[in-house]
């Protein structure tokens, strides 16, 4: 290559280099600002430094996290706060870019993936409906405790749910969830009578020559597939059939 031709390259790199500090808006920017940001268009060094891209401790210099939801970057407050974004006073660090992006072609503060939930502090965590709408549905409706128990923080799907707290789904259980649960939409009541070894008369009169007769709740003794297990169970005062 000659010199005349490295020169020349020298130069066009030189001039792009001072072209993107002088219009960096222009020669790298992403697309134009949120509308509230858009008196910044021609200011890209208010929010990035040079050389390193957006900078969370100069979005904290307006949006200050304890106001955020209840006062504007003015101080003026919010005639109707915010109830979705409470959670940034919960976080453990401040990290803005992580989720969100001032450009208005990524779509106006939109979350880059999925929000980092481990930045909330631990006894945040369980709070999921501060930020979320509570599922509608029967089943989700049904659910007692908390999100975390069958949702991962990462997705909300796959879900799992742990069965055998209730009941140990081995031996010949492995079956369609309504085999048990025949009243539609309703996983708090079971049935164990959609097996054909197990009949109403059946069930009475092997409890009955055993002294039970309390035997509505068969997983109160009940807890998987081992027939035996249940025994010494289900035998106290309320339960013997003594009169």
């Amino acid at each position: 290559m000659s010199r005349i031709v490295k020169f020349v390259l020298a130069a066009n790199l030189i001039a792009l280099a001072v072209l993107s500090f002088a219009y960096p808006n222009l020669m790298v920017g992403p697309g134009k600002l949120i509308a509230g940001h858009q008196k910044l268009e021609t200011s890209c060094f208010a929010c990035h430094t040079p050389g390193g891209g957006a900078s969370p401790a100069r979005c904290v210099t307006c949006h200050k996290p304890e106001d955020i939801g209840k006062l504007t970057t003015t101080g003026a407050a919010i005639v109707k706060p915010l109830t979705a974004v409470p959670f940034h006073q919960k976080l453990t660090r401040q990290d803005c870019v992580a989720c969100h992006s001032d450009h208005s072609s990524e779509k106006r503060y939109r979350l880059q993936g999925r929000f980092d939930h481990s930045l909330l502090e631990a006894t945040s965590r369980d709070g999921c409906t501060t930020c979320h709408k509570a599922p509608t549905d029967l089943m989700q409706q049904q659910a007692a405790g908390t999100c975390t128990q069958c949702h991962s923080m990462t997705r909300w799907t796959p879900a799992t749910f742990n069965h055998g707290k209730f009941f140990v789904l081995d031996g010949d259980h492995h079956a369609r969830c309504t085999t048990c649960h025949t009243r539609a939409n309703d996983y708090r009541s079971y049935s164990c009578y959609g097996c054909h070894a197990h009949t109403p008369g059946k069930i009475r009169s092997e409890h009955v020559e055993e002294g039970i007769r309390n035997f509505d709740n068969c997983v109160l003794c009940h807890r998987s597939a081992n027939k035996h297990e249940g025994e010494g169970r289900g035998r106290g005062r309320e339960g013997r059939d003594d009169d």
